[in-house]
């Protein structure tokens, strides 16, 4: 049986390139913001997980010639050693500290089996659509390149063992758009990988945070390139991750904006919203503090909505507050039936702050917005273990990992 996680020798930066590499995920900014990011920055990985910004605007960005493009991105990169491959299997500890928060992981590669059989828990369904251009984007490039942000429960044994790797000075650091250090230690040492493989086995499972639509494709392309003869530890049976202890991990609310009322006026709406929920008018946005409480901002104000516990359903993914706007006030209010497929409701990371919601309503682009309070790690978890699915946009981690620091080449 494979083990839960392997070492992997990665396609990385060096300490004098690592700034100009780096790069937000592929999927937090779209194509008009990543033109913006790579202004005279020809080295970003921008150029390699989004290449449709280096054609007219209005590209496709799933067409061949633009993952034809990613791929000759990055190999002009590793050839200008802008990039460099690791000769030895490593482990890699993560760190990405933001202000006063701090947290530190472990980059692996994860068992393609293991979450087939599981153990590499899913909370939220993927979309075929961005699951096939993930799919694509790893033929192209022969290797994954956007790392899966995964959970486990803290142990102290992989903590102390993580501890001891950063006593020297990292590998290389690199500071982000947003503000976000990210530093890298290689972890050669046979017997410390040894033990951390050995740490990991001990673990129930690993719980996929953010990153879904990337372990789907992985498992996919893992599929599709098994033969009879393939080894079980085989480059293409294992998923690039960096996991990191769940008390670490920072969740912030995922809100709604909504485009129309859905033929209801403003009196008519908050009549109705006034049956759901206990309704007070608020003098100026608050983000909500507790589990059952939301904010609605409609025409210019904003509105404190609380659903009382003993009203809140018992179920683990039903009683979620996702869930509870969802059945109370989305789907028979404003008819938002599937909010995965519904072109009507989009969604807006906590990152963005209240302002950004107050600005969707207040430029007409949205009719209503909601912020909700943020979905606890102890909830995904649960959720995960009992082996069902969480709402579509239930969790947003900040800070986000990086693209361009660490990539695992398909051998």
């Amino acid at each position: 049986m494979p083990s839960l996680i392997q070492a992997f020798r990665a396609l990385r930066p060096g300490k004098n390139t690592a700034d100009r590499v780096i790069a937000p995920p592929y999927d937090v900014v779209s194509s008009a913001e990543a033109r913006k990011l790579v202004a005279g920055r020809p080295d970003s990985f921008l150029r390699i997980s989004r290449p449709e910004i280096e054609f007219p605007e209005g590209t496709a960005a799933d067409s061949g010639p633009v993952y034809a493009r990613g791929a000759e991105n990055l190999a002009r990169l590793e050839h200008e050693h802008v990039l460099q491959r690791d000769q030895q299997a490593s482990f890699y500890v993560y760190r990405m500290r933001l202000d006063e928060h701090v947290q530190t992981g472990l980059a692996l590669t994860a068992s393609v089996a293991a979450y087939e059989q599981g153990r590499v828990r899913k909370h939220e369904l993927t979309k075929p659509d961005k699951e096939l251009g993930r799919v694509r984007n790893i033929e192209s490039l022969n290797a994954q390149t956007g790392p899966v942000l995964c959970a486990y429960r803290a142990k102290a044994e992989i903590a102390e063992l993580l501890g001891a790797c950063t006593d020297v000075p990292p590998l290389f650091s690199a500071s982000d758009a947003n503000r976000v250090e990210h530093s890298i230690w290689q972890v050669r040492e046979p017997a410390t990988v040894k033990a951390l493989v050995a740490a990991f086995e001990k673990l129930d499972a690993l719980y996929i945070a953010d990153g879904h639509h990337r372990s789907a494709a992985a498992a996919r392309v893992a599929a599709a390139r098994r033969a009879p003869d393939q080894a079980a530890d085989a480059s293409s049976e294992y998923f690039l991750s960096v996991a990191f202890p769940h008390d670490q991990l920072r969740i912030l609310d995922y809100n709604r904006v909504v485009k129309d009322l859905n033929g209801l006026g403003v009196p008519a709406l908050l009549a109705e919203v006034a049956q759901a929920f206990e309704l007070e008018p608020m003098a100026a946005g608050h983000a909500p503090t507790a589990k059952g409480e939301f904010a609605m901002y409609l025409d210019g104000h904003w509105y404190r909505l609380v659903l009382q516990a003993s009203e809140r359903p018992r179920d683990l993914v039903l009683g979620l507050d996702v869930s509870v706007l969802q059945q109370r006030l989305l789907e028979p209010l404003l008819g938002i039936g599937d909010p995965r497929t519904d072109p009507r409701i989009d969604f807006v990371g906590g990152i963005r702050g209240l302002k950004e919601l107050e600005r969707r309503v207040d430029s007409g682009r949205d009719a209503v917005a909601f912020a909700l309070h943020p979905t606890s790690m102890d909830e995904l978890m649960a959720v995960a273990d009992a082996g069902q699915l969480m709402p579509p946009k239930s969790t947003w981690f900040e800070p986000k990992l990086a693209d361009g620091l660490l990539s695992h080449v398909l051998d």
